[in-house]
């Protein structure tokens, strides 16, 4: 009788409507006997006590005690099986019943039983049908209190119950199984991770029975690889930009929720001063917040601001972090924590009159780089019951020190870019020299990129005769190296200026230089490259002279408001060395407004450069008041928000000479024409009221007309130009250039030009095709 099997069916009431011989055989009752008794009245023992608990089921589950014939107790397992009537209606349950241990006498059931995987069966109605020691023992009862148990009644109304019990419905519906993760912290403190399968139980016609259900706890594979992403999210997640305190704050975020309630990191004084260097010796427990998180409703919140300094006692888990070099972890009971966390609160009652409820853990970790310490971060737990841990420490020293090291570079790039802006600053014009060619504007934006400050330049030097140089450059690359190269190629472009060569001369001499510069460079320094543009601009004449190297074409606004860029044969960029350079000649109405700029204004990732000279031309059309609001409106219409690289804008609104100002007169080649030459100058002056000047002026004049027809070559012009000040120009054929010399005591001659140096602010020569011009300049008398 102990390996016969029973089958019976009993109706919607509990009641015996079915009774097969293995029944029979079980418990001696015949069928006769058995149909129409409630199954109950079968039982000798009821389940769970023999109270009747409202909402007991007509028909047990799992093992019961049966009233055997002869009345000796016979101890079954029973399982049951609901059937359905029209419209699903409940129509009774076929129940199947075994000798209670029969299972564990099987390889099966010893399987069952002493497997270490939690192991359990439930009935159509999610009750407990068999489970075994493992599965009793997570579930925190024994074997016979949970048999005939809703699963939900003995694990908690919860929403992982809840999954479970709707993936169990899934399964006994589909007749597949599934596979689910389950998060408890029911059994254990904290979350407890259980990696869930549950498969239907067939009976030999195929139909389902129960439901089978396996579970596997996974909680240390789960905080492994939730420690495995928060690494992974930490390498995209920091460092996104090089500076200092936003990369502090991405490291706040990311340690909450996802590791700790609140956080926060606090920064050495001088690593937020860009031109500070790293101080000597041990760090200071003198801090200044830069960054905190918290999770929100319940989770402490900050006792000091951002941008407050904060000074942490010697027994602080952040003190000790600093002084011992490593993560510091600290708990509640422990003496120096709690008298911490007790003056911690009272500074957060005297700030927001409340207190830090219930922290319990709390991790200090320094912000090491480099052998040098940048400050700490901080992290505590008071929502989450489970405290940090030794592996908690060891994966935030993992993310803190890639932290640190972004933090450095960010540190380091803020002392390089505020040391290149001062030697850029240095470098370029502060305040524009006077002269009367153009009317200036001009605009300078360093990058705020991560690649540094660039070499961008611009320059506008006053030329002889009223002329006026207009210059722009970019040297390749960014950070120090750059500005310096910019710093001596704007020197160079000076004093090329200053001999007045063309600017298609100018270039060359300038490209010789760069090739010079790079072939003495070291290995370790990148490249050395650079495009420059030079314009002269002559206001008697209103000719504009363009040659650029790899630079681009100005934009030319003309009084009618048309724009477009001047037509240029750009040759290479400086440094490419042997190739010519050309320059572009134009005459230009009073009025032009003349754009040049460095590429960064039009040039940049996902930008069309067509599009944006459009925007460029349509931008120097709006009607400005000024020339620096004009600036102010082309920055504005053209540059994206964040632009990728330095920009320079220099604007020039070109002026014109009148016939009144400038004054010429052919010279013949006989010594007595510097008679009839002086009278000439003197009535020029008188008419320009300007006789004070005019014995000063006539004997420069007599001076240097008398050079030319001694020692020069016809034609002979002079020319006088009236402007801020009096410039005297003799122009001749020969291409030899004056030097002053010392004239001895008894010498004749050799004095002149030491006489028109002393005579005037200002003297020079510069050459022009077929010939050179001699020339000086004068001070006008004040009125």
């Amino acid at each position: 009788m102990d390996d016969a099997s029973a089958a019976l069916v009993v109706d919607a009431r509990g009641v015996v409507t079915g009774w097969s011989e293995g029944a029979r055989l079980l418990t001696g009752f015949s069928a006769d006997e058995a149909v129409g008794r409630p199954l109950r009245d079968l039982l000798a023992v009821e389940p769970g006590g023999g109270d009747d608990p409202p909402g007991r089921p007509v028909v047990p589950v799992g093992v019961v005690t049966v009233r055997h014939r002869d009345g000796r107790p016979v101890t079954l397992r029973l399982a049951v099986c609901p059937v359905h009537g029209p419209g699903d209606a409940d129509a009774g349950h076929v129940v199947t019943a075994l000798p209670a241990g029969a299972e564990e006498t099987t390889l099966a059931g010893r399987v069952f039983e002493q497997s270490s995987l939690p192991i359990s069966v439930f009935d159509a109605e999610h009750r407990f049908i068999r489970l075994n020691a493992a599965a009793a023992e997570v579930m925190g009862g024994s074997e016979q209190d949970l048999i005939g148990r809703p699963f939900s009644e003995v694990a908690g109304q919860g929403a992982a119950t809840r999954n479970v019990d709707r993936h169990m419905r899934t399964v006994t519906e589909t007749g597949r199984p599934l596979r689910d993760e389950s998060y408890s912290q029911a059994a254990a403190p904290g979350l407890q991770v259980w990696d869930v399968e549950m498969w239907p139980v067939r009976d030999a016609t195929g139909r389902v029975v129960a439901t089978a259900l396996a579970g596997l706890d996974s909680t240390e594979q789960h905080r492994g690889r939730r420690r495995l992403a928060l690494l992974d999210e930490a390498a995209s997640a920091l460092g996104t930009t090089l500076d200092v305190v936003r990369t502090a704050e991405e490291l706040a975020a990311l340690l909450v929720p996802a590791f700790a309630d609140f956080a926060a990191v606090d920064l050495l004084d001088w690593v937020l001063d860009a031109e500070a260097p790293p101080p000597r010796g041990e760090p200071d427990v003198v801090m200044r917040r830069a960054a905190h998180a918290s999770a929100g409703p319940g989770a402490p919140d900050t006792a000091v601001p951002c941008g407050r300094s904060d000074v942490y006692p010697p027994y602080s888990p952040p003190a000790r972090a600093l002084r011992e070099g490593r993560a510091v972890l600290a708990r509640t009971g422990e003496p120096d924590f709690d008298r911490w966390m007790a003056e911690r609160g009272a500074q957060a009652l005297r700030a927001y009159g409340t207190r830090p409820a219930g922290i319990h853990s709390e991790l200090a970790v320094p912000l090491r780089a480099r052998g040098t310490t940048l400050g700490v971060a901080i992290a505590v737990r008071n929502l989450r019951p489970d405290g940090f841990t030794s592996d908690d420490a060891l994966l935030a020293e993992e993310i803190t020190s890639r932290a640190a090291l972004c933090v450095d570079n960010a540190r380091r790039f803020a002392r390089e870019r505020a040391t290149a802006l001062t030697l850029q600053h240095s470098l370029l014009p502060q305040v524009l020299p006077g002269q009367a060619a153009v009317e200036i504007a001009h605009r300078y934006l360093p990058s705020a990129s991560a690649a540094g400050v660039g070499g961008d330049w611009f320059d506008v030097i006053p030329l002889s005769g009223t002329r006026v140089a207009l210059v722009v450059g970019d040297v390749v690359g960014h950070g120090i190296h750059s500005t310096a190269t910019m710093g001596r190629l704007c020197t160079a472009v000076r004093t090329l200026a200053d001999v007045d060569l063309p600017p298609e001369e100018l270039l060359t001499h300038l490209d010789d230089l760069v090739v010079h510069l790079a072939a003495d460079e070291r290995e370790d320094v990148p490249e050395l490259g650079a495009t420059c543009l030079y314009a002269v601009y002559d206001p008697v004449s209103r000719q504009l002279a363009v040659a650029a190297a790899g630079h681009p074409a100005p934009a030319l606004l003309m009084p009618d408001g048309t724009c477009r860029l001047v037509p240029l044969n750009t040759g290479p960029p400086l440094g490419v060395g042997g190739l010519p350079f050309e320059a572009t000649e134009l005459e230009l109405p009073e009025g032009c407004v003349v754009a040049l700029y460095t590429d960064g204004l039009l040039e940049g990732r996902d930008r069309d450069v067509d599009d944006a000279t459009q925007e460029l031309h349509h931008a120097l059309r709006t009607p400005a008041e000024s020339l620096d609001t004009l600036c102010d409106m082309v920055l504005k219409a053209v540059l994206p928000e964040e632009p990728g690289d330095d920009v320079a804008l220099l604007l020039a609104r070109t002026r014109a000479l009148g016939a009144g100002q400038v004054a010429t007169r052919d010279v013949g080649q006989h010594p007595e024409e510097v008679a009839a030459v002086r009278k000439w100058v003197v009535d020029l002056l008188s008419a320009w009221g300007l006789d004070d000047i005019s014995f000063v002026t006539e004997l420069v004049v007599s001076e240097l007309v008398t050079n030319a027809i001694r020692y020069g070559e016809p034609p002979v012009r002079l020319r006088l130009i009236r402007d801020r000040t009096l410039i005297c120009e003799v122009t001749d054929s020969s291409s030899t250039s004056p030097h002053l010399r010392r004239a001895h005591a008894f010498d004749e001659g050799g004095r002149g030009l030491l006489l028109v140096a002393q005579l005037t602010q200002r003297w020079g020569s510069r050459q022009a095709d077929g010939g050179k011009t001699i020339w000086a300049e004068q001070a006008l008398p004040r009125r």
